[in-house]
């Protein structure tokens, strides 16, 4: 960074307003472009700052004059003003990238298809319940240069998309936890699913023998991965099927194992989050937690008494004998397949959104088993409708939550459940899945 005087900033969310903050805190000279609108608020804060930023348009000479750009994950790579950055030389890195050269805090680091929030959340829970000076940052809440201004934590928890780590090149964690690859956002990656993979194990750049690479050990597509690749840091493998060389696992008796001395023992029952998925996101969160010297006692009793994040297979309320679940932050088919494969009561399902490349077969056995209607809500439907006709009674279209909501009182029972679980990213008819999902509940709340 020492021949680094200017810098430009693409994208004026939280990521890149809290990289622009952090620039102009080190003594940058700070450009911040927004091909979009920006929100009001980071529109005050930039403003507030004296900062430089434009919206609705790239002024490409002052972009690609500077001698860097932080880049909003959102951002696309292929994007013409990124593309002649590079072309030119110019380096193109992530708000992590470039905050995490300014602390010298410990870094734990979590990426996989799905589980990513839930895991993040339950060692930021496990730590700070521990009294650890812990900060949480990466794919959700406030992002990390904003936080590292200050930098008043010794630990940060981050969730890592593959869009963030595609602009990560001399960041390094200190555990770095993969948790499962199934195929997402490959849109993003010309449709080719190593693409997708080489991105998600970007989380092992750097690592060394002084660092612990915690991963899943029943995902057949990170194994065959590993085998390939030359990795240098210390292996803490987690698996539900198998005990042998785990370093944590369940076994016979369903009893969660973290393998490390003093070895810790509880039942699975004892835990708040319920499913195979949750299992997982347990074994790695304890593994990391005991890494890092918690208790055993501190580790069970923040697995017992964790909440889950809003949008994530989130109950809502129950109405004439119908539940109705929100698990708004399934965007991809794998994440579906969980929440089906957790549902013990015949479901409505609510499916549908932008389609990212999605393969539905592997939740066909589900649908058979255990879905009585389907609501289709998105722009386009033809794919789903085109794989599950004939698998249930009932398929209809809608182009609202009010209406996917009234329609799955219609056609549910008392003691059926109407599972908002899309499948497919938001931004068809919704800003975001948070959106999406808050807009589910008020309907819902509105019967």
């Amino acid at each position: 960074m020492k021949d680094i005087k200017n810098i430009a900033i693409l994208g004026a969310g939280e990521s890149g307003v809290g990289a622009a903050l952090l620039a102009q805190h080190k003594g940058y000279g700070v450009f911040v472009s927004d091909f979009g609108e920006i929100k009001p608020s980071f529109v005050d804060e930039l403003t507030s700052n004296q900062l430089d930023f434009e919206s609705g348009k790239h002024t490409e000479s002052k972009i690609l004059s500077a001698d860097l750009i932080v880049k909003s994950p959102g951002i696309p790579e292929k994007t013409p003003i990124v593309q002649k950055a590079i072309s030119q030389g110019t380096k193109v890195v992530s708000e992590i990238e470039f905050a995490g050269q300014f602390t010298d805090a410990k870094m734990v680091c979590i990426t996989g298809s799905n589980g990513k929030t839930t895991t993040t959340l339950l060692i930021h829970h496990i730590l700070k319940k521990a009294g650890l000076n812990v900060g949480v940052a990466g794919n959700i809440g406030e992002s990390l240069a904003r936080q590292v201004i200050s930098d008043e934590h010794d630990i940060y928890v981050l969730e890592l998309s593959s869009f963030q780590l595609d602009g990560m090149f001399d960041f390094k964690a200190d555990i770095a936890i993969l948790l499962n690859i199934t195929p997402d956002h490959l849109d993003r990656y010309d449709y080719e699913m190593q693409n997708y993979i080489d991105s998600k194990f970007r989380i092992t750049l750097n690592l060394t023998s002084s660092e612990w690479f915690i991963y899943n050990a029943d995902d057949p597509l990170i194994t065959a991965e590993i085998n390939k690749r030359q990795i240098n840091a210390n292996f803490a493998p987690f698996s539900i099927k198998t005990t042998e060389n785990m370093h944590g696992y369940i076994n016979n008796n369903n009893q969660l194992i973290i393998n490390l001395k003093p070895e810790l023992i509880m039942s699975i029952h004892d835990l708040a989050l319920k499913g195979k998925h949750n299992a997982q996101n347990a074994l790695a969160a304890g593994i990391a937690s005991k890494l890092l010297e918690i208790r055993n006692e501190s580790v069970r009793e923040s697995l017992q008494d964790f909440k889950n994040v809003e949008h994530r297979l989130e109950f809502v309320a129950k109405v004439n004998g119908i539940e109705f679940i929100n698990d708004s932050k399934a965007t991809n088919v794998n994440s579906t397949w969980y929440a089906l494969e957790s549902m013990e009561n015949p479901v409505v399902w609510i499916v549908g959104g932008v389609d990212k490349g999605n393969d539905y077969d592997s939740l066909i056995p589900l649908v058979k088993d255990k879905v009585e209607a389907i609501i289709c809500l998105g722009e386009s439907n033809d794919k789903i409708i085109e794989t599950f006709s004939g698998l249930v009674d009932k398929i209809v279209e809608v182009k609202s939550a009010f209406h996917a909501v009234n329609s799955g009182y219609e056609l549910a029972k008392s003691g059926h459940v109407v599972l908002l679980s899309p499948a497919c990213a938001s931004f068809d008819l919704f800003e975001s899945y948070e959106d999406r999902g808050k807009q589910f509940k008020s309907a819902v709340r509105a019967l």
